[in-house]
């Protein structure tokens, strides 16, 4: 094959100085500035360089290749992992290849709110004192599978944020009080892991349960976590014998199990929310 783009720009000159013209710009000898990768960058910022040491300009996206960290092992994706550590891991990944991959479950907590009803005239007050009633009606039921899918595959857990053709994106404390309509002050709240023993000992003072029917739960659920039915049942039980403060923390259990809390279970609850409901006033 013969080259000729280097004899398309040689006559191109002659013909431009013909022509009175100069071109600057379109010479074989002026270095393309390549953007380097991050990880490109911070190979050359760690290496020291002697004072007299001449330095001499790498190829990025060759030391890329010898790394690992190019296209091939992260197709159509980031170069590099130290952000997206699961990215291989991630869904894009057998979504740009093509493979199969088992299809997305939409779990929809709505009929679970709507069942449970509003809260009792009588807990109406703790649960307004909460600021939680809003998530009572924000709760969506939506059949749109290709468009959940599609913010499925943007998004990583590592950083919580989706990477869209436009840029980043993240959901924002203001975006939470847009959508959920709650608000965004205050202090922050830490979740500390719970032992089974912590978990049945909460239990048992929060929602006025015998501590064998928490272990009996908790065994049954395999750690520090509850049923949604057994709230249910926990809520009407304590409404007969007018426990309210009980009935309430049930309640609101129950709806951060639905809300802001729900998992890929679909029936259960993480115990260690139960936490935050110890002072309702």
């Amino acid at each position: 094959m013969v080259r000729t783009r280097r004899l398309g720009r040689a006559l191109g000159r002659v013909i431009g100085r013909a022509l009175g013209r100069e071109d600057r710009h379109d010479s074989d000898d002026v270095p393309q500035r390549r953007r380097p990768t991050a990880f490109a960058r911070r190979q050359r910022e760690a290496a020291p360089i002697a004072k007299d040491e001449p330095v001499v300009a790498e190829d990025v996206h060759a030391q890329g290749a010898e790394t690992g960290h190019d296209r091939e092992v992260f197709p159509g994706g980031s170069r590099d992992p130290l952000v997206l550590t699961e990215y291989d891991d991630h869904v894009a990944v057998i979504v740009w290849n093509g493979e199969e991959h088992p299809e997305l479950k939409l779990s929809s907590y709505d009929k679970k709110v709507h069942k449970f009803g509003k809260p009792t005239p009588e807990i109406e007050g703790l649960v307004a004192a909460t600021v939680l009633s809003p998530l009572i009606a924000c709760s969506v039921d939506t059949g749109d599978r290709g468009l959940i899918s599609a913010f499925v595959e943007q998004w990583h857990k590592e950083t919580s944020s989706f990477y869209l053709p436009v840029g980043e994106l993240t959901i924002t404390l203001d975006d939470v009080a847009s959508l959920l309509h709650l608000p965004i002050i205050g202090a922050f709240h830490t979740f500390e892991p719970l032992h089974v023993d912590e978990v049945v000992l909460m239990l048992v003072e929060l929602l006025e349960v015998s501590r064998e029917e928490a272990r009996a739960e908790t065994t049954q659920c395999h750690g520090a976590y509850v049923r949604l039915s057994w709230l249910r049942d926990i809520y009407q039980r304590r409404c007969q014998a007018g426990h309210w403060t009980a009935v309430a923390r049930a309640y609101l259990l129950h709806l951060l199990g639905c809300t802001l809390f729900a998992n890929k279970s679909a029936t259960h609850i993480h115990v260690v929310f139960l936490d935050t409901l110890c002072d309702l006033s």
